[in-house]
């Protein structure tokens, strides 16, 4: 009977050794599986962007129902492109007979309209341009087009550009080109940089980044398939900031676990033994971590503007995926590899002192627990001062690149030469009876540079106007350019000079409009997000926590980092760089991805004070939360606030000041909140940080079930 007893056991042990090893391969194959199906989707995203900013406002937006009524007097794509050109002097009858040769070549050329209009020369007499138009849907290539025949006999001293709309969207597309093969390998050769730094081993990095792969293979084929039915929209900037989170994330996730595998090595021979108690540990903070980032992204949901509500899915998605390989592929790989994955410094089971920097800083933070709070509170308090100073109502579309664009220069000469608003009129549609008294309340208001002209049958001015389902369509050009604040201002006033119109339903859109509409909306948007992401946060942390005054202590010393990583920015932008402004939603992203990320490394670190306080009492458990995860915590930090730095490579204002925004902000999160105000305060506050839960009642430690050894502190990790 005793040797059927042991023999079952010796089966049953045999079994449960093979599925050890048969749940990890699987896990690798699937994943394997995975990356070969969704990774190319990765660089086939751009094909499914849409970056027209009238797709970006809501239906309800005045400039958005312009848009789609001028469909119906004009259905086509076009856009116009204006090619200007420019000499020091009066421009020669050779440059206004080259130009009008280039007129008849461009048109008809490829994804140009069969006409093109003569060479309009302006007051001065220094420059003149020439209207076309061209595919809306495939600007890019026609502009480039247009580009390489002005080079051809163009006369000495001559300067030629292609500007207007249609050279800003090439500009545009040309910005972004390229941004899943540069972005991914800066990103990829920044992290693996770092992570060799971190681990002192060849092997672990690889496996980290390659986890990080797999994460966007899956996010990339997700967001592919919903871009391409239509049901989120995706932009340059969402894919951009799309791969940036998953690297991150990953990396962020996969230390978390790697330190903590590492740690329950230490304790145990057995590797399955170690990993499954490591998988334990992080499950909780990890699952948190995620759990935030994603809703306090989902809160974009709530924004009216489709270029943010787009974000959220994607961001969303791209956290999700990082969290499931993060549980599943890089545990696989790891318990696999084992202590080889380490090497050259694999982790043996043995005892270790409590020594290090970590728990050198730890021992000083409780020691000066007051005085360090207060300190690090007042220098924040400091920096968040000059949040005011920051300018976020909006940039000129001439302020959008970063060094010089030739779209840009050509606007430039187009406001130095011609009326401002030239190649972007402003448009009204007004009913067809009141259209008369329209017009001349248009052209009262102060602003604009010529007559409205209607929309006719013909193209001619003296034609008769198109009348569609009893509406006309109106044109007037602004004397100010039509990304400046003074021509929003003009269609303010022009909004306001129709409305006083009686029987006229008139709407007024147009570039500046959709400009000024947009920057309207991404304000109301900062106004009615912010409050949410607080409170889902807040939630969030109180279930984590089981506490009450823990997340508020959290969530404040957040948002004053936040407040903190702002007012900086606000003097580099201003003083150091010396940007015009900001885009009115950089600060809410900025926001949504400080809050919810900067949680995250208190979130790691309050669930490990949380697990020692419950063994040690809450003084000593802060002194080894703190002690126990400084390292990887600060690793994570860096990698990223590295990782968002990479945006810096797309030569766009908008993304590099996400890139500085949010890498400066991270790491006053990693280095000064959660090393020392964190910390700090809760020391200062003691047992009662965990009301109302129990352990704000019985301070004293409770009964350990498994002595542990405690890790050499990780800052030598």
């Amino acid at each position: 009977m005793n040797s059927r007893v042991a023999e079952g056991d010796r089966s049953s042990r045999v079994a449960t050794s093979k599925w050890r090893w048969i749940v990890p391969a699987v896990l690798l194959v699937v994943w394997l599986a995975i990356a070969g199906i969704g990774g190319p989707f990765a660089g086939q995203l751009t094909s499914v962007q849409s970056n027209d900013n009238t797709s970006f406002l809501p239906e309800s937006a005045e400039a958005t129902q312009v848009a789609e009524l001028s469909r119906e007097f004009d259905d086509s794509e076009e856009i116009p492109a204006l090619i200007v050109a420019e000499r020091d002097g009066p421009v020669t009858g050779e440059d206004l007979a080259y130009l009008a040769e280039l007129a008849e070549r461009v048109a008809g050329s490829g994804g140009v309209t069969e006409t093109a209009s003569p060479p309009i020369e302006s007051d001065d007499g220094q420059a003149a341009q020439i209207v076309v138009t061209v595919d809306g849907t495939e600007p890019g290539d026609a502009v480039e087009a247009i580009r390489d025949m002005i080079g051809e006999g163009t006369p000495d001293g001559l300067s030629v550009y292609v500007a207007g709309p249609a050279g800003q969207a090439a500009d545009l597309s040309a910005a972004f080109a390229g941004i899943d093969g540069m972005l991914l390998l800066v990103t990829g050769i920044v992290v693996m940089i770092i992570l060799v730094i971190v681990y002192r081993s060849p092997i672990l990095p690889l496996i980290v980044v390659l986890s990080s792969l797999f994460a966007l293979a899956l996010a990339s084929a997700l967001v592919y398939a919903l871009a391409n039915a239509g049901a989120i929209v995706l932009n340059g900037q969402s894919q951009g900031i799309l791969f940036i989170l998953v690297f991150g994330a990953s990396t962020d996730y996969a230390l978390l676990l790697v330190a903590r595998f590492r740690e329950e090595l230490r304790d145990t021979e057995n590797k399955f033994v170690a990993m499954a108690r490591a998988w334990k540990g992080v499950l909780e903070p990890v699952s948190a971590s995620a759990g935030t980032v994603i809703l306090g992204v989902l809160c974009l949901l709530f924004s009216e503007l489709n270029s943010n509500r787009g974000l959220g899915p994607v961001a969303a998605l791209g956290i999700a995926a990082a969290y499931l390989v993060s549980l599943s592929f890089l545990p696989a790989a790891l318990v696999l590899v084992g202590r080889v994955a380490f090497w050259p410094r694999s982790p043996k089971a043995e005892p270790h002192s409590q020594d290090g920097l970590w728990w050198r800083l730890s021992g000083k933070v409780a020691g000066n627990y007051r005085r360090v709070w207060i300190v690090t509170g007042i220098a924040l308090v400091v920096m968040a001062a000059f949040l005011p100073t920051l300018k976020s109502s909006g940039v000129p579309q001439t302020s959008l690149f970063l060094g010089e664009t030739e779209s840009v220069t050509g606007q430039e000469v187009l406001a130095e030469h011609f009326p401002g608003g030239t190649g972007s009129p402003t448009i009204v549609i007004a009913n067809a009876d009141a259209a008369e008294d329209v017009a001349h309340a248009v052209e009262s208001v102060e602003g604009t540079a010529s007559e409205v002209t209607p929309v006719t049958e013909t193209g001619a001015p003296d034609a008769p106007p198109v009348v569609v389902d009893g509406r006309v369509q109106l044109q007037v050009t602004l004397a100010d350019s039509p990304d400046s604040d003074a021509a929003e201002q003009t269609v303010v006033r022009i909004r306001d000079a129709v409305g006083d119109v009686s029987g006229a339903d008139a709407l007024v859109g147009g570039p500046t409009a959709t400009q000024l509409d947009t920057n309207t909306t991404a304000a109301r948007d900062r106004a009615v997000i912010i409050p949410i992401v607080l409170v889902v946060v807040f939630v969030i942390l109180a279930f984590l926590m089981r506490a009450l005054v823990a997340p508020l202590v959290l969530l404040a010393t957040t948002v004053l980092s936040f407040a903190s990583a702002l007012g900086v920015s606000a003097i580099v932008f201003n003083h150091v760089i010396g940007f015009d402004g900001s885009d009115p939603v950089v600060p809410l992203f900025a926001f949504v991805f400080l809050v919810a990320l900067g949680i995250d490394y208190n979130i790691f670190l309050m669930t490990r004070v949380r697990e020692e306080t419950i063994r040690h009492g809450t003084a000593e458990g802060v002194r080894r939360g703190l002690a126990i995860t400084g390292g990887v915590i600060t690793s994570a930090g860096v990698v990223l606030a590295a990782t968002f730095g990479a945006l810096a490579v797309i030569p766009l204002q908008f993304m590099a000041q996400i890139a500085f925004i949010v890498a400066f902000g991270v790491l006053l999160d990693t280095i000064v909140v959660r090393s020392l105000l964190v910390p700090a305060m809760t020391l200062d506050i003691g047992s009662r940080i965990w009301w109302p839960s129990r352990l704000a009642r019985s301070d004293p430690p409770a009964p350990e079930t498994r002595q542990r050894a405690i890790p050499e502190g990780r800052g030598s990790e």
